[in-house]
């Protein structure tokens, strides 16, 4: 795959996911397995229920009303107790019911006379039958999927106390710029970095961990060594992907035999973005602007943590448009916003250098080369 100037925002998204390589698993505690990606399917290791329970507070009878009432000692909650013909017995939600059962009567109602018989209407449906949920064997979750607390509870139910999921990607982030200042009230032509503060979090979200933070000055021999990073599966890097004089990206790959596969992408914000790879590790080089800097992020690194994980991508989302959105020919602009009930909502204070729009957007509607109608659907990129 040879480098390409300028390419299109989709193919430089297609290039980023076929570099990757999923990465190992590992097996992790199910309480700590949350938002964690799946390795091989999971599967039911009992069955849900594992015998016929009550689904209500109240009585389980057998037969035809009236019944007998039998004593909670009666009640055996290995399964051993047993119902005759127009006997009950009380059960609470979710416990076993005994052998014999028919149908359970809810508390409500129900009504026992002064001779200690119970009547009333009893429910079949309120039997929850063996398996009914899942048999022993049944697959529950399917590969490459990020699971959540719903999740967690059902494979917990179903007999699960670990987890193979996918290791996350290892990242070492590389803050260059000589103006940048990270604490304090910016002085003498210095600027607070915004780009360390967030990146960590959009990467942790997306499931890669921060495991190293360099900051550099605009110094080649500098971005070199941290380039030639050891323990890491991904190098990403901020600020120096244009050709100014300080601009030493495209310097400090070449000098290290990397290999460019994007050279730049046909987006706006973000053009300047660049993919390679140093000794078979992906390098992500991002714009200095903090804008910019967050789609070269969505376009070249997500989709590299997508294909680390083996996570299954989700469906394409789309909004519908109730303004013009512009684009010139051959260019993808990425316009962020909000979803409401009027539809896509665009964020203000949008420029390639600002943050306030990006702050205010839930997502970027992905404006094709040459812009979209009123009524028009776009693609929608969430945030969060």
């Amino acid at each position: 795959m040879s480098a390409a100037h300028d390419i299109t925002w989709d193919e430089a998204r297609r290039r980023a996911s076929a570099l990757a390589t999923r990465l190992p698993s590992e097996a992790v505690p199910l309480p700590d397995a949350d938002r964690r990606v799946t390795t091989g399917e999971l599967t039911a290791l009992v069955d849900l229920p594992g015998a016929d329970a009550s689904a209500m507070d109240g009585w389980a009878v057998s037969g035809a009303p009236p019944w007998d009432v039998l004593s909670d000692d009666a009640l055996d909650v290995s399964g051993a107790s047993e119902l005759l013909a127009h006997q009950a017995l009380p059960v609470v939600t979710g416990s076993r019911v005994p052998v014999g059962t028919t149908a359970i009567l809810r508390s409500e109602n129900a009504h026992v006379d002064s001779l200690g018989v119970l009547r009333g209407e009893a429910s079949e449906a309120d039997i929850r039958r063996r398996a009914e949920e899942c048999a022993r064997g049944d697959v529950l979750v399917g590969d490459g999927v990020e699971l959540t607390p719903p999740l967690l509870g059902l494979l917990a139910a179903a007999g699960h106390d670990t987890i193979d999921v996918t290791r996350p990607p290892r990242v070492r982030l590389v803050l260059v710029g000589d103006e940048l200042q990270d604490s304090g009230l910016p002085q003498g032509g210095r600027v607070r970095d915004a780009l360390g503060p967030q990146l960590p979090a959009w990467l942790d979200r997306a499931g890669a961990r921060v495991v190293d933070v360099r900051r550099i000055d605009d110094d080649k021999d500098d971005l070199v060594r941290a380039l030639c990073a050891e323990g890491v599966d991904l190098v990403i890097t901020t600020g120096g992907t244009a050709a100014g004089p300080r601009d030493h990206v495209h310097a400090a790959i070449a000098s290290v035999d990397g290999r460019f596969i994007v050279d730049g992408v046909a987006v706006r914000p973000g053009h300047p973005m660049v993919l390679a790879a140093v000794d078979g590790r992906p390098i992500v080089a991002l714009p200095g602007n903090p804008q910019a800097a967050i789609v070269g992020l969505l376009t070249l690194a997500m989709p590299l943590i997508e294909a680390m994980l083996g996570r299954v991508v989700p469906p394409e989302t789309r909004v519908r448009l109730d303004e013009s959105l512009n684009s010139p020919d051959g260019i993808t602009r990425l316009v962020g916003g909000v979803l409401g009930t009027d539809g896509f909502r665009r964020s203000t204070h949008a420029g390639a250098a600002m943050l306030r729009g990006l702050a205010a957007s839930t997502g970027y509607a992905v404006v094709p080369p040459g812009g979209a109608a009123p009524g028009e659907t776009v693609r929608w990129l969430p945030l969060a």
